[in-house]
């Protein structure tokens, strides 16, 4: 994964819902090894920004790339996107919650999860059904998915969001991780998350 060339480049971007203009000529560059925080008041285009990356949202102008990356993968396909839902579904157990997500971003079979939910110590809530979990513990299982699937890429929209001082502590030190082994994080946040002297984009209204 780690690059001294690897750049995820977003270049002169512009969104467009409803027939409002969100925002247009957005360009960035986000090296390996480093993060950019996403920051704006609310409507700003800070969760649009970050769904458009991850290929939720069709940009209506402007180039996504992810450089020395998997030349058949689109950037999409070689990012994590962390969203304010946290998609669990209740009636699975947490450990069958994960083990969908992995197959899903293309885990192999024979992968184990345990040591993704150790980390985010839900191991001994494993056949929980996640319908059971609190607001903290289902963040913490989409955390999980990060670390039980490698991908360069984080696109993280709030990532503090329902999580007490030490999940917060903890998730510092996966992201702290993840770009120490050559990982490119974005993250749209209303506060500090934990990063020490990260790049900023501030979103303005219309931009």
């Amino acid at each position: 994964m780690k690059s001294d060339s690897a750049q995820l480049i977003c270049e002169s971007l512009a969104c467009e819902r409803g027939g409002r203009q969100v925002f247009s000529d957005v360009s960035f560059a986000v090296p390996a090894g480093e993060a950019l925080i996403v920051t704006g008041r609310n409507g700003s285009g800070k969760s649009t920004l970050l769904r458009v990356i991850a290929g939720l949202l069709r940009a209506a102008a402007g180039r996504i790339e992810l450089s020395s990356g998997v030349d058949e993968a689109s950037v999409a396909e070689q990012a994590h996107y962390l969203g304010h839902l946290d998609a669990a579904k209740p009636s699975l157990t947490v450990a069958e919650n994960l083990q969908f997500w992995a197959r899903f971003l293309g885990a192999p079979a024979a992968a184990s999860l345990e040591p993704a939910l150790e980390a985010v110590e839900l191991a001994t809530l494993a056949d929980l059904p996640a319908a059971y979990l609190s607001a903290g513990q289902r963040r913490r299982l989409s955390i999980a998915r990060l670390l039980a699937v490698k991908r360069p890429v984080w696109l993280l929209d709030e990532p503090t969001s329902a999580l007490d001082a030490q999940s917060q502590g903890r998730l510092a030190a996966f992201m702290r991780d993840h770009l120490a082994g050559g990982g490119i994080i974005v993250a749209a946040t209303h506060g500090p998350i934990g990063l020490d002297h990260p790049r900023e984009l501030k979103m303005g209204i219309g931009r």
